[in-house]
């Protein structure tokens, strides 16, 4: 399985951030995967953000649910992340994942640097 990550290098504050990921050698529907997207600040750790599962449900950080709606397009195999109102703090590398829980990773993609400044 296969995970990349695409979509916006540098958005300014208060704007919108979209991210996609691409998924190859297995299906976004099968049984019983999560695919969550992960962010790692600079010198920070890991962060879950939220996850979409097989089925469709999703499941989010509270901290961070108002800001953030995860979607999916199956006939495309891709899931995408949406992030609203950025600040700076939102800077980081962000990665979505596989796993058997949210947040949980068995395939990682390799990580996409996004950068909030004006």
């Amino acid at each position: 399985v296969r995970l990349q990550e695409s979509g916006q290098g540098l958005v300014k504050p208060s704007q919108t951030l979209d991210l996609t990921c691409t998924v190859s050698g297995g299906s976004i529907t099968t049984h019983y995967y999560y695919w969550s997207w992960i962010r790692q600040p600079p010198g920070k750790g890991l962060e879950w953000m939220g996850a979409i599962h097989y089925s469709g449900s999703t499941f989010y950080n509270p901290s961070l649910k108002s800001r953030t709606s995860i979607s999916r397009d199956t006939s495309a195999n891709k899931f995408t992340l949406q992030l609203n109102s950025v600040s700076p703090k939102d800077t980081a590398v962000y990665f979505c994942i596989r796993g058997p829980l949210p947040g949980i990773a068995e395939y990682w993609g390799q990580g996409t640097q996004v950068t909030v400044s004006s």
